[in-house]
């Protein structure tokens, strides 16, 4: 079971005396997986609830806060309501490795052992995708993809760039959180040099030739930022550095002195899915049903780090894949009801002052993957009102999916 408080881990294994779920990782996917399983199993099934952070920051809306559309304890979420609310054991600890073969997890501070394990453990990140930028190199270049400290760091730093500085974002290649986020972070620190630094430019390195809303973004950019951003695209990252000490990017041979960087590297699974052997090419591969590890009948994955076909890796995607996953496991555990293998995921981004757009879908299960049903983008040129309402609309996600992550 769970760790009690005021045990070890270790102490606490012979009170096992129903099946044990324990979920690693405390975001969209986890945190929900979590609560539905402990809410919808009626006291069947004990729930535990692994992560290393005290309080959930999300990545996501982060960019609302670089944009001082909120403050940052907005982005502060607590797991106090599970706990109480939902009988949810949270320990606050780091998974350092998960024996398969005993169902057994090292924590830094002691043993869990499971029935069914469930990881949702995000994402990290690709040592020595960006030549010249390391880890160790975070905090002189943030990279501000994971949510928390990192992405205060960068907002002073921006808010620090002197008149007519330079402000460099470099974007990932391949699979990557949130597909749209690099593009929505270049559209709120214009707005945010608009008011307080309007010589201040923007320069983007991007190792893609296309992106998610492409012809959105560059519609607002002409229409609201015109003259303040750079675009590299199909850059080529085998020249392409940066100097986080002297804070330069050298692109296609010429080096440039900037004043803020935000680096966001190559991605892949969150380490512990790598520690526990499930990972193919990075990321790990599911079954589109159930979120089952296809190399492991005894773990989910969820979210991010999940390799499951069409969806993208989106908090909207991982909370409605928790859902799914839920069910599975209480329908394998208790004998419920199984639902329906369904899928949905939306995406806003904020271009400017009460203007956002969207992009989403419905998906369903097939044998070989999450597989993409039907979709809808937000159009260009689209009336100032409808684009304030889909910004509302996105206001009423957040606390909407929050709420759902975490109880109301």
């Amino acid at each position: 079971m769970a760790i009690a408080k005021g045990a070890s881990a270790q102490s606490t294994m012979s009170r096992v005396s129903k099946p044990h779920v324990v979920v690693i990782g405390g975001g969209a996917g986890g945190a929900t997986a979590a609560r539905y399983i402990a809410r919808d199993g009626n006291g069947q099934v004990d729930v535990t609830l692994v992560d290393a952070n005290k309080t959930y920051q999300p990545c996501f809306f982060s960019n609302h806060y670089l944009a001082g559309d909120r403050d940052f304890a907005s982005l502060d979420h607590s797991y106090t309501t599970l706990e109480r609310e939902f009988g949810i054991q949270v320990v606050q600890d780091t998974a350092t490795g998960i024996d398969r073969d005993a169902q057994k997890i090292n924590l830094q501070k002691g043993i869990l052992r499971y029935d069914i394990l469930v990881l949702a453990p995000g994402i990290d990140f690709v040592e020595g995708s960006v030549n010249g930028w390391s880890l160790a190199d975070q905090n002189q270049m943030p990279h501000a993809y994971k949510g928390g400290e990192q992405v205060r760091r960068l907002k002073s730093q921006i808010e620090a760039i002197p008149k007519g500085g330079i402000f460099a974002i470099v974007a990932p290649p391949g699979f990557y959180r949130c597909p749209p986020g690099p593009y929505e972070r270049v559209c709120v620190v214009a707005n945010m040099f608009k008011a307080i630094n309007p010589t201040a430019k923007i320069i983007i390195a991007d190792p893609k030739p296309v992106f998610s809303k492409m012809g959105l973004f560059r519609e607002a950019w002409k229409k609201y930022y015109k003259g303040m951003i750079d675009m590299n695209s199909d850059v080529d990252m085998n020249t392409f550095s940066v100097d986080p000490q002297a804070m330069t990017i050298s692109v296609d041979g010429e080096t440039i002195k900037v004043d803020a960087c935000n680096i966001i590297p190559a991605q892949k699974a969150g380490q512990i899915a790598h520690t526990a052997g499930i990972v193919e090419d990075g990321w790990a591969p599911v079954r589109a049903q159930d979120m089952r590890s296809r190399l492991d009948e005894n773990i989910y994955v969820l979210g991010d780090a999940a390799a499951q076909g069409d969806m993208p890796k989106s908090a909207f995607s991982a909370n409605s894949q928790a859902k799914v996953c839920a069910n599975a496991i209480l329908h394998r555990l208790t004998g419920a009801a199984l639902g329906p293998s369904e899928f949905q995921n939306t995406c806003w981004s904020l271009l400017a002052e009460n203007d956002s757009v969207k992009i989403g879908a419905t998906y369903k299960a097939t044998s070989e993957k999450i597989a993409r049903v039907d979709g809808f983008v937000s159009r260009r040129r689209e009336s100032a009102e409808l684009r304030k309402n889909t910004y509302e609309e996105s206001l009423d996600w957040y606390s909407s999916i929050t709420a759902d992550m975490f109880g109301p």
